[in-house]
């Protein structure tokens, strides 16, 4: 027999269950399954596709058996199996479990949700939420020995050799007093029904049940019983016609590890020169991982009703990446790999098919069902709008899915909506960029649009600087951005050249009191109330893509400037006007640099400076 340690972390987060989802013990049994779903659909690819397991004939199933006299619950299957090194590698180290990722979603999440427990694969350690100690007894496919891994879980486990017969895995959980509830029939059948129904291999419930005579008086024996459990059909290949809604509920829930319900699905069976059958899921809320660069893909790859993968990050472009269910495919070799995915035509058109039946869904949800599309677009219109950089082929139907907050209406807008409310001689979509939506809405920027009953688009994504430039037009409209030079000639026929010939000596003092702190000082055409704003020349990045730039390590040594705009007919202006005390004006001109800047989230860098300004000018 060989002692073993556990990895720290391992232990952390043995300790990180038992304690945190304590209340949504009933979880075990789901995730156990699981494995062994995931042990049957390795081998049955492997024994498909891979000539050294080509011999292998096996009904695949799972089989569970309870003991409530001694306290024992087994889960078996006879699927890939493991051997010694499996052993060590999936379920004493961290190399494969996703520990220390799973502990650091825990940690953030104050609900301690036990639908994370899934997505890391580490749902084996659920078992010691019901149990004092844990056996498996497995045997890898293709070799001889098989082995006994055991563990109480409290910070070591012991490996030997042992007999089996056949490959696959049984593990048996000696139930604590908590966990001896899930040791009656009706329990395990309820909870396989409820998160294990639609898994494609049957689920055999075996168990000894008393007899009785034909008087009912009990007899010394008893009967074994054998029944399965599950409706093991692969719910996707079913007629449209035959299911419910409980029934897409019960299997998102299955294929996403979760008790989350659906926002919205659609099951696609497409015949022809390809065939092949699709059923996507919208979740409600936003995976945690949707923003990680190593997100988990959420579509599964079948071919012929045999898993292939659900690790493929091209089954669906990235800006996808939301959508959740299976792909099944008739016309694909079984022995596909990554690399014949990404060429093979099959898959290509698959592929292509299967974005604009999700955008055209998403398309017919907003008219048809409009609260329904707000939520989705609560959730996901970031993604969307990456489409627009990505996926040029569909971006015109992008254009009519993303939403952007408004100046002049609550809620959502589309672009379409936008154009329908533009005024007569107006000339182009304009919109704002920025780091808040909060802050976008106190803008000096807008305020001579507000005056004038004109309405802004406030693009408060990180990705709106990317994506609303080089978008360009919306039809034969422009969109342009109001922190940018030029959007102010919407303003032109306004522009009284006595006035700017008036104010262009207190336009020359303060630019070069400034000196090269700034690009440009203009009189503005934006302001009705506000003393001054910042915006930047057409062609230069603005303060967010350069912030932007810099949070991906790019742009360390730009220097864009700002171009100051002034409102003429503001006191703190006028004051420089008639001003002729250098030290005044100077004064003058950087805070209405600075408060320009912070308006628009800049930091300082010179604070101290700022309010000392400000006090000689409140005192002076």
């Amino acid at each position: 027999m060989a002692a073993h340690q556990f990895q720290a972390e391992v232990n952390q987060l043995l300790q990180l269950i038992i304690h945190s989802l304590y209340s949504h013990r009933e979880i075990f049994l789901r995730e156990l399954i699981s494995n062994a779903s995931d042990a049957l659909d390795k081998l049955r690819y492997l024994s498909a596709s891979d000539e050294a397991y080509k011999a292998i004939s096996f009904e695949p199933a799972i089989s569970i058996n309870f003991d409530s006299t001694n306290g024992h619950l087994t889960i078996a299957d006879n699927g890939i199996g493991m051997n010694e090194a499996d052993l060590v590698e999936n379920l004493g180290t961290i190399a494969r479990s996703g520990t220390r990722r799973f502990m650091e979603a825990m940690a953030q999440d104050a609900r301690k949700d036990a639908n994370l427990i899934g997505r890391f694969g580490v749902g084996f350690y659920a078992s010691y939420m019901v149990a004092d100690s844990v056996s498996v007894v497995t045997r890898k496919a293709g070799e001889d020995q098989a082995w006994l891994w055991t563990s109480d879980g409290k910070g070591a486990y012991d490996i030997e050799p042992a007999a089996r017969d056949g490959h696959g895995t049984t593990i048996t959980l000696k139930m604590n007093d908590d966990g001896r509830e899930f040791l009656t029939r009706w329990r395990l059948q309820e909870l396989i029904k409820k998160y294990s129904n639609h898994i494609a291999f049957p689920i055999w419930l075996d168990w000894d049940e008393d007899e009785y005579d034909d008087k009912g008086q009990k007899k010394d024996s008893t009967v074994h019983k054998h029944e399965q459990a599950n409706s093991a059909q692969a719910l996707w290949s079913r007629p449209k016609t035959e299911l419910k809604d409980e029934d897409y509920v019960e299997f998102y829930k299955n294929i996403t590890d979760s008790d989350e319900k659906p926002l919205h699905w659609m099951h696609t069976k497409a015949e022809g020169t390809i065939e092949y059958t699709t059923l996507f899921y919208l979740p409600e809320k936003a995976p945690f991982d949707l923003y990680h660069a190593d997100y988990k893909p959420g579509v599964k790859l079948y071919v012929r009703r045999v898993f292939i993968t659900d690790d493929d990050k091209e089954l669906l472009p990235p800006y996808l990446r939301f959508v959740r269910g299976v792909i099944d495919s008739e016309d694909l070799p079984l022995n596909v790999s990554r690399e014949i995915l990404q060429q093979n035509r099959v898959m290509t058109n698959i592929r292509s098919a299967s974005v604009k039946k999700v955008l055209g869904e998403l398309k017919d949800l907003s008219g048809r069902e409009p609260d329904k599309y707000k939520a989705f677009i609560a959730e996901f219109n970031r993604p969307l709008k990456e489409g627009l950089y990505t996926d040029y082929a569909n971006k015109e139907a992008l254009l009519e899915l993303i939403r952007f907050k408004s100046t002049t209406q609550d809620g959502w807008v589309s672009l379409a909506e936008y154009k329908t409310r533009m005024k007569d001689d107006q000339k182009a979509i304009y919109y704002v960029s920025g780091d808040s939506e909060d802050r976008l809405r106190q803008s000096p920027l807008l305020e001579m649009y507000r005056k004038h009953g004109i309405e802004v688009l406030l693009c408060s994504d990180e990705i709106d600087e990317l994506v609303m430039p080089m978008v360009g037009k919306f039809g034969d409209l422009e969109l342009k951005a109001v922190n940018r030079a030029g959007a102010e000639k919407e303003f032109d026929d306004q522009k009284d050249e006595a006035r700017e010939k008036e104010m262009a000596p207190v336009v020359e003092k303060l630019k070069k009191a400034l000196g090269a702190r700034v690009k440009d000082v203009r009189l503005s055409a934006r302001l009705s109330e506000s003393p001054s704003c910042i915006v930047v020349d057409e062609h230069d990045p603005s303060m967010q893509m350069l912030n932007l730039m810099k949070s991906m390590g790019r742009g360390a040594d730009m220097d864009v400037k700002p171009i100051l705009e002034v409102n003429g007919d503001h006191a703190l202006v006028t004051k420089a006007l008639l001003s002729v005390n250098e030290t005044v004006i100077a004064d003058i001109a950087n805070v209405l640099l600075d408060q320009a800047l912070l308006i628009e989230g800049a930091s300082l860098k010179d604070v101290a400076g700022f309010v000392a300004r400000m006090n000689r000018l409140m005192t002076s």
